[in-house]
């Protein structure tokens, strides 16, 4: 019988328990999720001061990006790294304790967030300790990629790997300067809080969850459709010009605020520039699967991560559209931006992760559960993701003219009440699919336990009979 371990030092372990808990974090997080959207739909249901909609709308939008995104985006890139560089990962002791420590910060986030503590900006909500747990695991992290990069049997770094070094040298200053982690309180004064906090906000889902995702859909795309990369130089036009485009763009959030001009003007005109490597992304992946097209309904893992590239297609051009002041005009502050913002974090982020997490999963054990489930989870996510599109667009829209034409807020929500009702039906799909998922890759996991305790006894009974025959 295998005893759980705290500290597991076997090859992979890191990996595997990061994916686990990013599949754990992903069921907390959308019945979050679920709970505040059928608040905005009957918010009298809630007796309980610890389910507010102000308290769990944050820990939906933390336990997301920290624990489901970060968490099974890590471990599938921790797989994809040992792969790539041919060696085995630096210090599993130490991906554990990081592991252990990462788990910990989001808890304790759940837990203070419920209590009513918070700093109040957008993605940075965590209390300062909490934010002390993160950059220490950021740093660990860093160490062991590193120290794993220098002892490859690789020579070639290839383009996974630029993102997942992007990723970690970024979201390690980043999250340091976004926080304002010189600070307890993590604020500063008037415009400059505001602007500091935009560009953490929008940095931390560009340089730290993106990159990942970018980099996993450059391992699993070639090797699901048994093709080879399309173009080296559309790698390079893909990566450097996005980190440099990208850093700048968090102050089109501020159109309609007093920033510096000079500012919104830097952000708009980066935001428009981000194309570029966007489209130098998706031209690369796309023509990856020139002639194999027919491998996506074949392969579950690649269904989820080609969804996810399209996904990200929209979520690129509908952001730079809403970053242009005549757009802002009608979207700002209404459902299009949470649209939004459900597009890329679970639409384009969300399903890579999802497949990645099948990959790696089943290449460590040999297959998949049951690729039915896995498949039945695509299906119930992708509706649930289309569906959330077209409500809170539509929402978004109605709430942006009626605003417009000098509707008060009262007249407004009746109108938008079905869709809101929508929004909450279609929440039960994802939830369902969270939990399909969470199940699938449990039992992927104990069902190799299961047969190598079963090869153990099967050694047992013949290692004992010769033992006693001789």
């Amino acid at each position: 019988m295998n005893r759980f371990k705290f500290i597991d030092t076997s090859p992979g372990a890191t990996a595997r328990r990061f994916i686990m808990s990013g599949a754990w974090w992903f069921l907390t997080a959308v019945v979050y999720g679920l709970t505040a959207a059928t608040e905005l739909v009957s918010p009298e249901l809630v007796k309980t001061r610890y389910l507010l909609f102000p308290r769990i709308r944050p820990i939906h939008v933390n336990t997301n990006v920290f624990g489901f995104l970060s968490m099974l985006l890590i471990g599938a890139m921790l797989y994809a790294l040992c792969r790539l560089c041919r060696t085995e990962l630096y210090s599993e002791r130490l991906g554990n304790w990081t592991m252990w420590l990462w788990n910990l910060s989001v808890v304790l986030g759940i837990f203070t967030l419920a209590a009513g503590y918070t700093q109040s900006h957008e993605y940075a909500e965590y209390v300062w300790p909490i934010d002390l747990i993160i950059m220490a695991c950021l740093l660990m992290l860093t160490w062991n990629v590193l120290q794993t990069l220098r002892r490859r049997k690789q020579h070639l770094i290839y383009v996974t790997m630029w993102y997942l070094i992007g990723g970690l040298a970024a979201t390690c200053i980043v999250y340091f300067l976004g926080n304002v982690m010189w600070r307890p309180s993590g604020a500063l004064y008037g415009m400059v809080d505001a602007e500091w906090s935009w560009f953490y906000a929008h940095n931390i889902f560009g340089t730290w969850i993106t990159p990942l995702a970018l980099g996993l859909c450059y391992f699993w795309i070639p090797r699901e459709s048994d093709q080879p990369l399309y173009s080296h130089t559309l790698s390079l036009i893909g990566f450097w010009p996005y980190f440099a485009f990208y850093l700048q763009v968090g102050t089109h959030h501020l159109i309609e605020a007093p920033a510096p001009a000079w500012l919104k003007f830097v952000a708009e005109i980066n935001s428009v520039g981000l194309l570029i490597p966007v489209f130098a992304f998706l031209t690369n992946q796309w023509m990856t699967l020139r002639g194999k097209w027919w491998r996506i309904p074949d392969s579950v893992v690649l269904r989820f991560v080609f969804a996810g590239t399209v996904f990200y297609f929209f979520t690129s051009v509908e952001g730079t559209l809403l970053s242009l002041p005549s757009v802002q005009r009608i979207t700002h502050f209404t459902n299009v931006v949470v649209g939004h913002s459900h597009l890329g974090l679970l639409g384009f982020a969300g399903f890579i992760a999802c497949g990645a997490g099948y990959g790696a999963l089943r290449e460590m054990y040999g297959e998949i559960w049951s690729e039915r489930l896995a498949s039945l989870q695509y299906w119930l996510m992708l509706i649930g993701m289309v569906g959330f599109t077209i409500v809170l667009d539509d929402a978004g829209f109605i709430q942006g003219n009626a605003w417009r034409n000098g509707e008060v807020v009262y007249r407004v929500l009746p109108e938008i009440m079905n869709d809101y009702i929508m929004r909450a039906m279609l929440g039960c799909f994802i939830v369902v699919g969270a939990a399909i998922q969470l199940y699938n890759y449990w039992r992927t996991v104990q069902l190799h336990k299961e047969r190598s305790a079963q090869e153990l006894a099967l050694a047992s009974d013949y290692i004992e009979p010769a033992m006693e025959a001789r």
